[in-house]
């Protein structure tokens, strides 16, 4: 590497690394389930929620931390008031959670409906069947010490740093979505307002989603979307992951509730009133979703300029600039703007 780039490359790794910083503790297992139980780890509602491991996968962590093996350490970031959140590290807390419950209640704290059933281990096959509070005492005892390591993010590390860990981190086994990085990286009244309005009835049966992306953030990222590109569209740059990033930290910081949730609910009704079901192109079973955005800030646009939308005239959904525009490679800021004005230009008898 010549000199020059390598002085560069030095100066890059100091200035990203400076906005890292960690720190390292052992916890036993009984210690981490109180801590989450009295809000001192917090797993956030939205985090619960993907809560994905089955019985079987929980009970090999639970059959792993019983035999003392090595299991990646849990992260968590530290927010205001000195709280940690979780990054990293939900499926196995809320498996350690869920065999440590003694009831259904308890059981509930994570969204399961009875204690954990050891099930399907393959090295200590006399547990299979028992559940934690069945153990005698001694082996509880014993399974409540065992040592977990807890790798902190402080608060001197910023958001942008807490979401690149989090994608880092989750990407074997079972992947989070952006939007569900999103939701509990970006935590506060933007995304409960934005996780709110993916509910709407008439946004709701405007989308028709495939099966696999019905609960994974998909509906409340279209939310994110429609005010990305309806109030910022002139900072995109075609990096769709960052620039909504920016958008949910900043919509964070200054929002007009009370005003972008009028004219959410008015261009998600006139559109719906328009399509008369969901958004769907001829022969096809899942709305296209890159198309629907931009109809849907195109008749915002119009509510916004204080005129009136329109139905456009004949078979506007299969309009050829609004489809060449929002396919393969559309992520450019020059398909952005196409295609919202293409949209626009249907929805005000301009076609």
């Amino acid at each position: 590497m010549p000199e020059e780039l390598a002085d560069a490359f030095l100066a890059q790794l100091d200035e990203e690394r400076r906005k890292v910083d960690v720190a390292s503790h052992d916890f036993s297992v009984r210690e981490l389930v109180r801590m989450m139980s009295e809000e001192e780890l917090n797993v956030a509602p939205a985090y619960q929620r993907m809560f994905r491991w089955n019985a079987q996968a929980s009970s090999l962590f639970i059959e792993s931390v019983f035999l003392g093996l090595p299991v990646p350490p849990i992260f968590v970031a530290t927010n205001v008031g000195f709280q940690w959140e979780v990054v990293d590290g939900l499926q196995r807390l809320s498996s350690l959670a869920h065999f440590l419950s003694s009831d259904a209640d308890e059981a509930a704290r994570v969204n399961r409906k009875t204690p954990l059933v050891l099930t399907g281990l393959e090295k200590l096959t006399q547990l299979n069947g028992v559940t934690y509070s069945t153990l005698p005492k001694n082996l509880k005892v014993f399974f409540g010490r065992q040592p977990l390591q807890m790798v902190a993010l402080t608060d001197k590390s910023n958001l942008e740093v807490r979401f690149d860990v989090f994608e880092r981190l989750n990407r074997g086994g079972i992947r989070l979505t952006p939007q569900e990085v999103r939701a509990c990286v970006y935590r506060g009244e933007f995304n409960v307002f934005i996780e709110e309005l993916a509910q709407n009835s008439d946004f709701d049966a405007l989308l028709k989603l495939k099966q696999g992306s019905q609960e994974d953030g998909t509906q409340a990222e279209q939310v994110l979307k429609f005010f990305a590109y309806k109030n910022h569209r002139d900072v995109f740059d075609g990096k769709v992951e960052r620039f909504l990033n920016t958008v949910m930290g900043a919509s964070q910081k200054s929002f007009d509730y009370v005003q972008e949730r009028e004219v959410f609910e008015k261009s998600a009704a006139f559109l719906h009133e328009v399509c008369g079901g969901p958004y769907l192109r001829s022969g096809t079973t899942t709305t296209p979703l890159v198309q629907f955005e931009a109809c849907l800030v195109g008749v915002a646009d119009i509510f916004k300029s204080g005129q009136q939308p329109v139905v456009p005239e004949g078979d506007w959904i299969e309009d050829a600039e609004l489809r060449n525009s929002s396919g393969g490679g559309s992520n450019s800021r020059s398909m952005l703007e196409r295609r919202l004005t293409r949209a626009k230009e249907l929805f005000s008898g301009q076609a």
